[in-house]
């Protein structure tokens, strides 16, 4: 019993770290931000090879606003989507990653350097949406992936509220986005040259409420993702059925709208 006892509190001890470096891990990008001797010098850097080997073409980049709190909502395909959207804008952007690549400290350090701060998407993580949401009120830039992972290949997946909860709460501009291509580019370990397209459409912009319901939040997701949809289809992407409801998976089914249904806190 005793020994179970041990067992039991180290487990706790050990959630507790873990729970203790993500928080410090997203205290940083509000903190410090992105810095300036990594992401800039990167990105100079990222943009000419992503023209060259994946022969990136950017499409609309003239809607995207350069200043004020913006949300970039795009489908998401492979691990190199936030980096060829980011080189949209000529401002820092920020956006979350899964939890598991910050486990390594140097690759924490870079991550956090480029602006992603971690998101625990085994579970309804508030501390990553409260993030999204400071940055976003002093007004940067965000990433949204409403699918909430990758999807491929086929038709673009079903969203999540998230990204309506955001826009409404925040009052940022919302653009959709459309990333094409990137899915090819890795085969195992090896990144192989593909065609790369990125598609931007023309802000949204949405009143702001400071408790926006699970319906209102919902409604906003849905016109935005049909105009990430339309950027899709316009690059020759298969297109999705249209009656699609937000994914919700903390509720149950029942004979209720899907309007009217919980929301997810992360999309």
């Amino acid at each position: 019993m005793r020994v179970m006892g041990h067992r039991r509190r180290g487990r706790r001890g050990e959630s507790s770290a873990a729970a203790d470096e993500l928080a410090e891990l997203r205290g940083r990008a509000l903190r410090r931000g992105v810095s300036p001797f990594v992401y800039w010098p990167l990105r100079a850097l990222l943009i000419p090879f992503f023209r060259v080997y994946f022969r990136m073409e950017r499409i609309g980049c003239e809607h995207l606003p350069r200043t004020g709190p913006l949300i970039l909502a795009a489908n998401h395909r492979s691990f190199l989507d936030p980096f060829v959207i980011g080189t949209l804008v000529r401002r820092p952007v920020y956006y979350v990653a899964k939890k598991e690549l910050f486990a390594h400290r140097w690759q924490a350090w870079l991550l956090s350097s480029l602006g992603a701060f971690p998101v625990d998407r085994g579970a309804q993580d508030a501390d990553a949406v409260a993030t999204a949401r400071r940055i976003l009120e002093r007004g940067d830039c965000v990433v949204i992936f409403p699918e909430g992972t990758r999807v491929r290949p086929g038709p673009l997946g079903r969203p999540r509220r998230g990204v309506g909860r955001l826009a409404l709460e925040t009052g940022a501009h919302v653009v959709p986005v459309a990333v094409m291509g990137t899915e090819d580019a890795r085969r195992a370990w090896r990144v192989r040259p593909c065609r790369v397209v990125v598609r931007a459409g023309r802000p949204m912009a949405f009143p702001t409420a400071a408790q926006p319901s699970p319906r209102l939040a919902g409604g906003v997701t849905e016109r935005v993702w049909a105009c990430v949809s339309l950027q899709w289809e316009w690059l020759g992407g298969a297109p999705a059925p249209r009656d699609t409801p937000p994914r919700d998976r903390s509720a149950r089914p029942r004979t209720a709208s899907t309007a009217e249904r919980a929301p997810e806190l992360w999309g």
